[in-house]
């Protein structure tokens, strides 16, 4: 489905629906602790939200089995929370949420290392990313094109020689979890399908330490670098202005 223009009632209802998940996502920050296993910090984000009032979008999706999906290091995406998964020192954890509320949807990640980081590498690898993403958030407005917020993103993740992962893209999001048009974290400027005013989509850059080839584990759904290298993972929902955006996801 393409992405539309939402109405005014579409709007305040994904605000709200932006509001929750910032909120959870900041409760999960402050909870994520080494010795945590994986379907614990779900187990939070589930029982977070009940109290906020809003439904999960992530939970039975597509078959999904959780609220949340964790990723800790070299898993970049779509990991499902394990009671056995423990989360240990260094660990770099990423935390992928969607919220529905009176039936528009938001999506959100952060990464962030929990206790205290191995290597240098990894504290400048998430700090570059999520700079990435406010890059491709600051070309936002009427009429951007998709190819401008690409290469956006591209022109931070060069400079620091990550691996771009190329078959995950940011997408539309509102009356559905994904929809039309991709929105790549790379690209040419001046190219790619016409955004607009009223428009809300997810940005979220990928980013490794090494390839930007990607693999999908036994499971069907943990996608994994394909040379082990760590990655980190940040997203928000924007609603696009004639003069910029206005960014739903962060509290």
């Amino acid at each position: 489905m393409q992405t539309k223009v939402k109405t005014a009632a579409e709007i305040t209802a994904m605000r709200e629906s932006g509001r929750m998940l910032g909120t959870v996502l900041e409760v999960l920050k402050k909870s994520v602790a080494v010795g945590m296993t994986t379907k614990e910090l779900a187990d939070v984000a589930a029982a977070e939200l009940k109290g906020l009032g809003g439904e999960p979008s992530f939970l039975g999706y597509q078959g999904f089995t959780d609220v949340l999906c964790v990723s800790l290091n070299e898993e970049v995406v779509h990991g499902i929370p394990n009671q056995h998964r423990v989360i240990e020192d260094g660990d770099i954890v990423s935390m992928d949420f969607g919220v529905t509320y009176k039936g528009m949807i938001t999506d959100a990640a952060r990464s962030i290392i929990v206790g205290t980081p191995k290597k240098q590498q990894h504290v400048e690898l998430v700090k570059y990313t999520l700079a990435s993403l406010d890059a491709g958030i600051n070309v936002v407005k009427h009429h951007v094109r998709t190819g401008d917020i690409g290469a956006s993103v591209q022109s931070v993740l060069d400079k620091f020689h990550y691996g771009i992962v190329r078959d995950l893209v940011g997408h539309g999001v509102g009356h559905h979890l994904h929809e039309d048009p991709n929105i790549p974290n790379y690209g040419r400027r001046e190219t790619g399908p016409w955004l607009e005013a009223g428009m809300t989509i997810a940005i979220e850059p990928m980013s490794t330490l090494g390839t930007d080839r990607v693999k999908v584990c036994d499971d069907g759904w943990t996608i994994v670098t394909a040379d082990k290298s760590w990655s980190a993972h940040f997203e928000d929902t924007v609603l696009i202005t004639q003069t910029g955006s206005e960014i739903l996801t962060r509290v």
